[in-house]
């Protein structure tokens, strides 16, 4: 048996083909985001919005009546999860890319918002019914660090400038 410590490290690092597949995974639309309770400290999950903006990065739309926008707000340390399980084959072989992030809230009054509005509303038409509600809040989710697990036996890291 070889020890722990001799073992060779499976995540690699990312090659073209590995930032081309993370860079799909970036255009699904939505994603599962982690977060932390901020009066218990166990964690959440909630599925998201989700989009790369080209001015903003990666982006989500959240309502303040969701649990994960206190939990942002007051503790601003997140993941996501996105990929998409297929409908045959075991889910584990789905590609799919793990992003440890930061949030940070746009302001309603900061001079991107608008822009961050229009070209949300392109990619998330039905979204007029409530992005201009006042508890609505457009979040920033920068990347700190990324694993894309491509299948099995294909683990990349990813740096948060190939995001």
């Amino acid at each position: 048996m070889i020890p722990p410590a001799a073992r060779p490290d499976p995540v690699q690092p990312a090659n073209a083909q590995a930032l081309a597949l993370a860079s799909n995974l970036l255009y699904l639309g939505h994603a599962a985001l982690a977060w932390t309770d901020p009066d218990t400290g166990t964690p959440g999950i909630s599925r998201i919005a989700f989009a790369r903006d080209p001015a903003a990065g990666m982006l989500t739309l959240v309502s303040g009546l969701a649990l994960h926008f206190r939990a942002l707000r007051d503790r601003p340390d997140c993941a996501l999860m996105l990929g998409e399980v297929g409908e045959k084959g075991d889910p584990l072989t789905h590609p799919r890319l793990m992003i440890r992030a930061r949030a940070a809230f746009v302001a309603p009054d900061d001079p991107v918002r608008p822009g961050l509005r229009d070209r949300w509303l392109e990619r998330n038409p039905k979204a007029t019914i409530y992005i201009d509600l006042p508890d609505f809040a457009f979040v920033r989710l920068t990347p700190l660090s990324a694993l894309l697990n491509g299948g099995f036996g294909r683990a990349f890291q990813i740096g948060p400038d190939d995001l």
